[in-house]
């Protein structure tokens, strides 16, 4: 869909889901699929799962974790949300996973361009008293991390402002897994967990592991 393509109605959006998810298991159970296709065949048995990283990522439809990191099915426990934001319930996922499956890496992955980083910017400078409240509880979360931003020179550069906001906010979830949950901050103490922070770029589809990479064990 092209941005100047009118979105389709929720029928059209449906009818094109369950056709994509028929495809999916035709590919899924044909001899002739596709190297890629019969990754997608290894998959754990439906009552058990082992996933490899735990993925706190944003919703944006462009990051895709599973293509973005080339894994299939059952290999990534993927937990997403608009600007990646950790609220109790992202906390309590990640702990989920950890506890149950044993699994001992979080990336807190963002994408440069986040359109939830950048309407908290503008809300910090152009204050909008209609947001929804649902809205208001994302842009709070990353209000702390962004708004000393506007307090520097970077508030005259527009481009320089979002890739720094981009980055802050990651580190202030990064943080927030790390030191706001007990039982996380004692899986990490033990050596069994190991969270930081990550950047997709929209732009060439590289993937920067900046944030807590050195204490990774």
């Amino acid at each position: 869909m092209t941005k100047n393509n009118p979105p389709p109605s929720p029928h059209e959006a449906l009818e094109r889901l369950r056709e994509g998810n028929q495809r999916f298991v035709a590919r899924l159970h044909s001899e002739t699929a596709s190297g890629l296709e019969r990754r997608l065949t290894e998959i754990p048995p439906a009552d058990r799962q082992s996933p490899v990283a735990i993925i706190v990522g944003c919703s944006d439809s462009r990051v895709p974790a599973e293509f973005v990191f080339d894994q299939g099915l059952g290999d990534l426990f993927v937990i997403r949300v608009a600007g990646n934001v950790v609220a109790p319930s992202q906390v309590g996922s990640v702990e989920f996973a950890a506890e149950q499956f044993g699994t001992q890496l979080v990336v807190v992955l963002g994408h440069s361009r986040c359109g939830a980083v950048q309407a908290t910017l503008d809300e910090l400078e152009r204050p909008t008293e209609n947001r929804s409240r649902n809205l208001s509880s994302i842009v709070d979360r990353i209000r702390p991390s962004v708004e000393t931003l506007l307090e520097t020179d970077l508030r005259d550069n527009p481009e320089e402002l979002i890739k720094h906001a981009v980055r802050a906010n990651i580190r202030t979830a990064t943080y927030h897994l790390r030191y706001g949950s007990p039982i996380l901050e004692q899986l990490i103490k033990q050596g069994r967990l190991a969270v930081v922070g990550a950047e997709y770029c929209l732009e060439n589809g590289t993937v920067d592991f900046f944030d807590g990479v050195a204490e990774t064990p």
